[in-house]
């Protein structure tokens, strides 16, 4: 009997072993200017094709809105005499996934009417454009709504509305670092804030529609500032707040 059990045990701990994900890229913001080899700065106000990014966003990005100290990227909304600025990064074109866990390390700016993110599009929205291409929203916060979480996504059946979403709430997100993370697979979509299972996305019918998750999506992070989301008022004595990410990390 003892021998069966320990025979179960060791095919179990190689089962696992098989299967444990491996650590395919990373990101840990050790340097002293962007990797521009997987990054990208998306800068501007998105006008003239899309003004306020769609969503009355108020934030100019700009390549000097972040900078590196102790290994974090650390994004600074500011307010600039009349203007908003920030700073937004993105892999498209450079790093792009299809699966796995995707993960960030990050600690929040605090205040109203700022909307720190860590999310994906499809690597194709060039050609089918949003939201057919999908996005995966795997950290939304906004100033407005303190002590709570949205992790979300967007598809052409919800016509890119916020059907597919879940806000959680944790009383001490604001407190210090947390990992933002999704696991992802040709099933589902699962969302995790730290250890804590928060939302999982599993269509039971799965389409083009539905379910344009079945191909290489890239990062992005961004810190915007006011929108139909995180505003639409901006608390202009909260600023300049800071953005910090300790890294970037995808396990497939």
């Amino acid at each position: 009997m003892n021998k069966i059990v320990l025979l179960l045990l060791i095919c179990s701990i190689s089962y696992a072993q098989e299967t444990k994900r491996k650590l395919v890229w990373e990101e840990n913001f050790n340097t002293k200017k962007l990797n521009e080899k997987a990054w990208n700065f998306e800068l501007g106000d998105g006008c003239p094709n899309l003004c306020g990014y769609g969503n009355n966003e108020r934030q100019i990005y700009t390549k000097t809105n972040h900078k590196f100290k102790d290994g974090n990227l650390v994004i600074e909304a500011r307010k600039e005499g009349n203007k908003y600025t920030s700073t937004k990064i993105t892999t498209k074109g450079k790093k792009e996934f299809k699966y796995g866990r995707i993960e960030a390390r990050a600690k929040l700016p605090v205040g109203h009417g700022l909307w720190p993110a860590f999310w994906m599009l499809g690597a194709n929205i060039d050609e089918v454009k949003w939201p057919k291409t999908g996005e995966i929203d795997i950290l939304e916060y906004i100033g407005r709504d303190p002590h709570m979480v949205y992790t979300t996504l967007h598809t052409q059946d919800s016509h890119g509305n916020t059907i597919n979403t879940k806000r959680t709430e944790f009383p001490n997100i604001e407190e210090g670092y947390h990992i933002y993370a999704i696991e992802w697979n040709k099933d589902k979509i699962e969302f995790f804030v730290d250890s804590a299972l928060v939302y999982t996305f599993n269509p039971e019918v799965k389409d083009e529609d539905t379910w344009p998750f079945d191909k290489p999506f890239y990062i992005i992070i961004n810190l915007a500032i006011g929108g139909n989301f995180g505003g639409p008022e901006v608390d202009d004595t909260i600023l300049p707040q800071k953005f910090y990410v300790d890294y970037v990390r995808v396990y497939q």
